[in-house]
């Protein structure tokens, strides 16, 4: 849908898809770019806390407990929360040796089982982790730092990534099965 599709060297057009799927798609393309707007902060802000971490240890002797930690929520945070948006580009790592020795109706048949396949995993990582996020929260869990921040915290953006990628993949699979406007180009 956005972007480059890997399936092909050209942007998929948004008039191709069923309007139902476009506008579905534009939705994604919106609430990726928030999202990303978030995590290109939280990744400034994890180096700037890192930078002021060893700043005061090293220069001011002072032990940094909250440092490390707040990093390595905003480090996980980016990281999960990004996921959509490149799924939406369609860059994640993807193994592509297959793709020129199959027949095309057959590699089609293959990406087309990877979606539903990657789909599957996806929502079952997703509510997973918004039961450890649930039981993170009710239990009251903490960190074993003397700082203590909540567990919820990482736990329920690992679930919202992760809940948004289940979704991006599956307006891509909505674009493999629902029928296109154009019938005379293939879907992506």
């Amino acid at each position: 849908m956005s972007g480059h599709s890997e399936f092909s060297e050209t942007p998929i057009e948004p008039r191709r898809l069923n309007p139902g799927v476009a506008a579905l798609d534009r939705v994604f393309d919106r609430i990726n770019a928030i999202v990303m707007l978030f995590c290109a902060v939280a990744l400034v802000a994890a180096a700037v806390v890192l930078t002021e971490s060893v700043f005061v240890r090293y220069f001011l002797h002072a032990t940094t407990d909250w440092q490390d930690e707040a990093t390595v929520f905003l480090l996980v945070g980016a990281t999960f929360m990004s996921t959509a948006y490149v799924q939406s580009q369609r860059g994640h790592v993807g193994i592509e040796a297959l793709a020129g020795l199959l027949p095309p109706g057959v590699d089609r048949a293959r990406r087309m089982f990877v979606d539903a396949a990657s789909f599957a995993f996806c929502v079952f990582f997703a509510w997973k982790s918004w039961t450890l996020t649930h039981e993170a929260f009710v239990d009251g869990q903490t960190t074993s730092s003397t700082w203590g921040p909540p567990l919820w915290i990482p736990y329920s953006l690992m679930a919202t990534g992760v809940s948004l990628l289940a979704a991006q993949i599956f307006v891509q699979i909505l674009a493999w099965i629902v029928p296109a406007t154009d019938k005379s180009e293939p879907h992506p």
